[in-house]
């Protein structure tokens, strides 16, 4: 099964055309780090994934269909990314943003109802995430990280088949950093496909077994992380002469 088949696919956003004749696909259980600088295409990419974008030409497949209830697809692609982190209803609870899942929305509402199955799966995620002394605060009273783990846990509900994750650790300070990559190397390790959106290389979890390099809009290298994170290929990707170190799994990058 794969979780994604681009085959010369062009998309514009707005009047700027961002990808022409992209291919890409990601096998289910092919943990995936997508890796570029700003300017990329990996929001758009995102994006597409979401189906907010189409392609104007070429084709784009996401669990091998090209059309999708858009509703039935969040239940088996999980998202987390920042801009549903800035967009979240800030005044919703903690519980509320993990049931809030099962709709797809940004908080939960007086005409959306909840079966006792969804309401035990909800405590059953809360509990695995570490989250329960959260329930009763505001979003916007949460932490980066504490925001992060609900979001992450109002994908899990549905126990999609595959998440997306942009820039996970983006704006968490160390100990919140090393518990959200923990947490989610335990779902790798469970068996739920991971594609991590990022151009830091350190939040890139030793399972990740597979990185795509992408610049300018185009796939510039795709294959297994030894081959792909190298000195040569970062340099190129990045623009500027890096030095990588690996240490345990973990890969830093450091001025050549």
């Amino acid at each position: 099964m794969q979780v994604l088949n681009i085959e010369n696919a062009t998309v514009f956003r707005g009047p700027n055309q961002v990808f022409a004749d992209l291919n890409l696909s990601i096998e289910s259980g092919e943990n995936t780090a997508i890796v570029g600088p700003n300017g990329a295409g990996k929001t758009t990419l995102l994006k597409v994934l979401a189906r907010e974008l189409y392609p104007s030409s070429g084709t784009v497949q996401i669990f091998e269909r090209d059309r999708w209830n858009v509703w039935d697809l969040r239940k088996r692609l999980g998202l987390v990314s920042p801009d549903l982190q800035q967009n979240y209803a800030p005044a919703a609870k903690g519980s509320a943003v993990v049931l809030s899942g099962f709709h797809s929305s940004v908080d939960i509402y007086g005409h959306q109802s909840f079966s006792d199955e969804q309401q035990q799966t909800a405590e059953r995620v809360i509990s695995e995430l570490g989250i329960e002394h959260l329930r009763d605060k505001p979003f916007s009273k949460m932490s980066t990280g504490e925001q992060r783990r609900h979001l992450l846990g109002r994908a899990l509900v549905n126990d999609p088949e595959a998440l997306v994750l942009d820039e996970p650790t983006n704006g968490l300070d160390l100990p919140a950093m090393f518990q959200y990559l923990e947490t989610v190397r335990g779902l790798m390790q469970a068996g739920k496909t991971m594609v991590l959106v990022t151009h830091h290389i350190h939040e890139i979890p030793p399972e990740i077994n597979n990185v795509v390099l992408m610049k300018d809009g185009i796939v510039v290298g795709q294959g297994s992380k030894e081959l792909m994170l190298t000195n040569e290929h970062l340099s190129h990707l990045f623009g500027c002469a890096v030095q990588l170190v690996n240490f345990n799994g973990y890969y830093q990058v450091l001025p050549a």
